[in-house]
């Protein structure tokens, strides 16, 4: 496993840390986001989406549960799975469907679908750090982590 650390003084660092994620995961992959409320887990997807040449609005799926993104050849699903009473639920929504090799699955709240949910490539921890954020990157896929 590699571990990688970022000091995030704002959120344009936050969205810069996103936009190379998002070019290291372009290729699919699992990842998991946590964090206290505010930490800027959705600002950093948002990162993700724009270094990957999203144009469009990014907002948290907190009543939706998952929001697609399809453009071009990339297919990106933020889930957050916070108001998720039971793991069981995604099932209901055919949450495997939306977990293909070609998709980056991004997940807030990820111990709400334990036993449903698979296991992370990359599992990313932000915390308040003063007015900035710390993020904590913990890559179970070490090609992943190489690329740059």
């Amino acid at each position: 496993m590699t571990v990688e650390q970022y000091a995030l003084p704002d959120e344009d660092a936050t969205l810069s840390l996103g936009a190379e994620l998002g070019h290291r995961l372009a290729a699919g992959g699992c990842v998991y986001l946590r964090g206290d409320l505010g930490a800027g887990k959705t600002t950093l997807v948002r990162g993700m989406l724009r270094g990957l040449g999203y144009q469009g609005s990014v907002k948290s799926p907190t009543y939706t549960i998952v929001e697609p993104y399809e453009f071009g050849d990339v297919h990106i699903y933020h889930f957050d799975l916070y108001r998720l009473a039971d793991p069981e639920e995604l099932e209901l929504i055919g949450v495997r469907d939306y977990f293909s090799s070609t998709a980056l699955c991004l997940l807030e709240w990820p111990e709400r679908g334990a036993g449903v949910v698979p296991p992370p490539d990359l599992e990313i921890t932000l915390a308040v750090d003063g007015r900035g954020r710390q993020a904590t990157l913990e890559w179970a896929n070490e090609r992943r982590a190489q690329q740059q």
